[in-house]
C-alpha cells in the first residue's frame, strides 16, 4: 500500500507538473499575443500621427503653390503690359527720341 501510495504521489505530480507546464505556456503565448497587439496599436498610432503631419505639410504646400500661382500670374500680366507695342512705342519716341524711319532713310544691305 506504501509502494501505490508513492506510486500515486508521483502520478499526481507528474500530473500537476504536467499541467502547469500547459498552464506556463499558455501564459507565455498570452503574454506574446498581448505584446503583439500592444505593438500593433502603437504602430498604428505613429502611422495615423504621421499621416496626419504629412497631410498638414501637404496643406501647407498647396497654400503655398496657389500663392505662387497667383504671383505669376499678376507677374505675367505686369509683363505683358510693360511689353506691349504700344508702350514701347510711347517710351521710344518720348523718352529716348527715337523716329520710325522713313523711305529716304532706309538702306537694303546685300551680302
Amino acid at each position: 500500500m506504501a509502494a501505490s501510495r508513492s506510486q500515486a504521489t508521483r502520478d499526481a505530480a507528474a500530473a500537476g507538473a504536467a499541467l502547469r507546464c500547459v498552464d506556463l505556456r499558455s501564459v507565455w503565448r498570452c503574454a506574446g499575443v498581448m505584446t503583439l497587439c500592444l505593438v500593433s496599436s502603437f504602430a498604428t498610432i505613429y502611422a495615423t500621427h504621421e499621416c496626419r503631419k504629412l497631410y498638414a505639410q501637404l496643406q501647407d504646400l498647396e497654400a503655398a503653390r496657389w500663392y505662387l500661382d497667383e504671383e505669376y500670374s499678376r507677374l505675367l500680366l505686369e509683363q505683358s503690359a510693360w511689353a506691349s507695342h504700344y508702350r514701347v512705342e510711347q517710351v521710344a519716341e518720348g523718352e529716348m527720341s527715337m523716329q520710325a524711319p522713313t523711305v529716304d532713310n532706309l538702306r537694303v544691305l546685300e551680302r
